[in-house]
């Protein structure tokens, strides 16, 4: 698993381990927080057609299913 600190997930390249439709990298455009102004999800874009996906932010830190950069 990644340590990651999801302050700073904004703008952060990563690489999908099961590609769906040929998106494999992805890039996270925005982060959701709650009223204390934790972040609770992050938006994540395919670089490939600019399909948007919602996800928790721990989503990332399985290294079976994202690598930290585009590989």
């Amino acid at each position: 698993m990644h340590q990651i600190n999801p302050n700073k997930l904004l703008l952060s390249k990563w690489t999908s381990t099961s590609p769906q439709q040929k998106e494999k990298h992805f890039i996270v455009t925005k982060l959701i927080r709650d009223e204390e102004n934790i972040v609770v999800e992050c938006i994540l874009e395919a670089v490939i057609n600019k399909h948007q996906y919602q996800l928790p932010w721990q989503a990332l830190t399985s290294t079976e299913n994202w690598l930290q950069g585009w590989k």
